[in-house]
């Protein structure tokens, strides 16, 4: 994907004036920015270095997405969801289907002709090349609004991406209004072999609520690059989710910025890789205004040659008095090629400050499984037990607790996977 290619592309793609020249000068910042690798801290363990980008093609310009039949996986979440406020679907990064049946909720597509001008990247930034370049390709950033009131039912966004070898670039802006109530639920499935670069950007006004989760639902030979943001107002309360369970290769950084006194943001994750698959995890708690509050809890399980990486930072700004943060990544290794890294780092600029962090890697207890053994329990039922358990301490916190049941048989499946593969002795191959 080379620099003249990137730019002349990302003015092809559709759009107001604004947004076109916005795609522009994203993609000239992507041509003159290096990508990351493996040498720099924040890439640290990844398999970044593996990444040929001229192995994928960005969006065709002036396709459109069209309905389509979803996966069986996202038919099951709908379902489970029950009545829902909005359901929003995309095909490779385009808007394809939108049902909106809440008045408090308003849909945009930012492509369209007309579409009111949007301050992208206010929250999400541009951390890395890769955020840029979704900025630049992204066919058509959606913004979805609350306004002020309570959305009981939940608004559903889904990704479908049927792409082969395509770089897609999905985007999406979810503005809570001030005193708002409102739940989002974000489905990435599908992808084939293409490389994935969403980001998600989430403003929760002052003394709003918002409960969002993500769940990665990937082929197994998609790579993704993702980014999800938030900015948290006064007296606000921010929930935000991600459940991995697909992917060759799924990174996904959370950035929580809480900017003024008395948010709140509670971080959580549960992600089970298997065979060859890698799951690549970072966050940053930010605490930029006085009395404020976040908590994460991040747990996962890496199973035959598979590999995880856990590095968070809580980040406390000069002014930020009063800041209560705490961070724990937990992570379970269940056969022997497996393995895990987690990294959790403090940053504190200022006093008067209560910050702790907590990071464990390891097997199965023994004693956990004497204990199930010495009951009559099989021992290959008793390790699934445990597993299953000590996965669901997130699954049971999610903001959208309808959910729960689907994605702990999906966990259960895939450890059952897991697990016939290691009883057969295949060496799972490296993606790539």
């Amino acid at each position: 994907m080379s620099p003249s290619f990137a730019t002349e592309t990302a003015a092809a793609l559709e759009g107001p004036a604004w947004l076109r020249a916005e795609r522009e000068d994203a993609a000239r910042r992507f041509a003159a920015a290096a990508l990351p690798t493996a040498a720099l801290e924040e890439w640290r363990y990844s398999r970044i270095d593996a990444l040929d980008l001229d192995r994928f093609s960005p969006p065709t310009p002036g396709v459109a997405g069209g309905a389509g039949a979803a996966p069986a996986e996202v038919d099951a979440l709908l379902t489970a969801l029950g009545p829902t406020a909005a359901v929003i679907e995309t095909r490779d990064g385009r808007l394809a289907a939108l049902r909106v049946t809440d008045p408090a909720v308003t849909v945009e597509d930012l492509s369209a002709a007309g579409a009111a001008r949007c301050e992208l990247g206010a929250i999400a930034g541009e951390p890395d090349a890769f955020a840029a370049l979704n900025r630049a390709f992204a066919p058509a950033p959606l913004r979805v609004r609350v306004s002020e009131g309570s959305s009981p039912a939940p608004i559903v966004v889904v990704h479908r991406l049927e792409g082969t070898r395509a770089a897609l670039f999905p985007r999406i802006l979810v503005e809570a209004a001030s005193g708002s109530v409102a739940s989002v639920l974000e489905v990435v499935a599908g992808g084939g072999s293409s490389l994935v670069v969403p980001v998600t950007e989430l403003d929760v006004a002052d003394a709003a609520s918002l409960g969002y989760v993500h769940v990665q639902l990937l082929d197994e030979d998609a790579w993704q690059v993702g980014l999800q943001a938030s900015r948290v107002g006064r007296d606000a309360r921010l929930t935000s989710a991600a459940v991995a369970i697909g992917g060759d290769y799924a990174r996904l950084r959370t950035d929580s910025a809480l900017v003024a006194p008395g948010g709140e943001s509670r971080l959580i994750a549960v992600y089970f890789a298997a065979g060859a698959q890698m799951h690549d995890f970072r966050t940053v708690q930010g605490h930029l205004a006085p009395r404020t509050r976040s908590d994460l809890l991040y747990k996962g399980a890496v199973a035959n040659g598979a590999r995880s990486v856990y590095s968070g930072l809580i980040r406390v700004e000069k002014g930020a008095r009063g800041t209560n943060a705490f961070q724990a990544n937990r992570n379970l290794v269940l056969h022997e090629g497996a393995h895990a890294d987690s990294v959790p780092n403090l940053e504190i600029e200022e006093n008067d400050v209560r910050c702790s962090h907590a990071s464990a890697v390891g097997p199965i207890a023994e004693d956990q499984l004497f204990y199930l053994e010495s009951r009559g329990v099989p021992t290959d039922v008793a390790s699934r037990l445990i597993a299953l358990g000590f996965l669901d301490e997130v699954i049971e916190h999610l903001p959208l607790p309808r959910l729960a049941a689907l994605l702990r048989a999906a966990l259960a499946a895939k450890l059952e996977r897991a697990e016939a593969l290691e009883a057969g002795g295949a060496a799972p191959g490296e993606g790539a």
